[in-house]
């Protein structure tokens, strides 16, 4: 017999091309001007569950990032069906009785994106939502903006306090990253990533390095108020690790003729979200790439005089490197 985290496994898995349905990949675009406006989240899930909580109408979803179908009848079936599966309900309410109110967070996203405004002035942000997919196999992808609009998957944020089906068997690693004060920085993150210009062709780990550094960069200058480690998204023993050994990490990466190798299947360990980094043994830091990259850009900026929408717009990752003059 199965029991009741594997049945809440099992329907939620049946929920997820409804989740696909309702939530499209996340996509980067070139920024457009404009100046930065208020931040209201709309709140597609009160939309669906309980629409009485919420002023917005089905017009308000009509987006890149919410592909609500209204007049689709057989989408509307597979939204019926999804509201009304108690699995899904339960992630509902007990994300909103997390998140009901998101004042703060409103606040602090008016705040980051007016300094973003300030060092990147095409970067702006006029439409924001939050819904719940019930579906956690995806954790990478729990905000996912535009040029122009943010959406935040809010239950990913919420699985913590899911004791009922065991947090769904998210490894103890991504709880960590699953809590309130981890929002605002992933929220800013997302965008530094829609706003980034990568090189052509496969991406090297010196790439991989760059474009985390710049990430880190911006949301240094933007949401300077998170302490280092949410915005690294480290424990506090997972950055003094990396302060301690930046050195033997950026050795290894040179003694092992990493930087410029392309085999992502060799690199991701580097760079995703993991309980350590393997080529370091137990009590490592992950994302290593992300501090080394971080410091390497700030280097740059120090040197080289140019501006924080410059640096975005730069692809070449060895010429940033070589003119860091960074070593550790």
């Amino acid at each position: 017999m199965q029991n009741k985290k594997d049945i809440a496994y099992t329907r939620v898995q049946r929920c997820r091309q409804l989740c696909l349905c309702i939530l499209l990949a996340a996509t980067l675009f070139t920024a457009c001007g404009g100046k930065k406006s208020e931040v209201r989240f709309l709140r597609f899930e009160q939309f669906l569950f309980e629409p009485e909580k919420t002023a917005a109408d089905a017009s308000q979803f009509v987006s890149p990032l919410i592909n609500y179908q209204p007049d689709d009848p057989q989408f509307m079936a597979m939204v019926h069906d999804f509201t009304n599966d108690s699995v899904v309900e339960y992630i509902y309410h007990t994300t909103d009785s997390l998140y009901h109110d998101l004042g703060w967070l409103e606040t602090e996203l008016g705040k980051a994106l007016a300094r973003a405004a300030k060092i990147c002035p095409e970067i702006r942000y006029d439409r924001f939502y939050t819904l719940v997919t019930a579906d956690f196999d995806d954790y990478q992808n729990r905000v996912f903006c535009t040029d122009h609009e943010l959406a935040v998957s809010i239950d990913r944020y919420a699985v913590g306090d899911m004791q009922q089906y065991g947090s769904f068997g998210i490894p103890a690693y991504i709880l960590a990253l699953s809590r309130k004060e981890y929002i605002a920085p992933d929220c800013m993150a997302a965008i530094a990533r829609a706003h980034i210009e990568l090189p052509d062709g496969q991406l090297s780990l010196l790439d991989y390095t760059i474009a985390e550094g710049k990430v880190q960069y911006f949301l240094e200058r933007t949401i300077p108020w998170a302490d280092d480690t949410l915005r690294l998204r480290y424990t506090g023993d997972q950055m003094s690790w990396m302060k301690g050994h930046v050195e033997q990490v950026w050795a290894w990466l040179i003694e092992n003729r990493m930087l410029y190798n392309t085999d992502y299947s060799q690199l991701r360990n580097f760079i995703d979200d993991a309980p350590k980094t393997n080529a370091f043994g137990e009590g490592s830091a992950p994302r290593t790439l992300h501090y080394i990259g971080w410091q390497i850009v700030k280097q740059y900026m120090k040197k080289s005089g140019r501006t924080a929408e410059e640096l975005l717009g730069e692809t070449d990752s060895q010429k940033i490197l070589t003119q860091s003059g960074w070593r550790p």
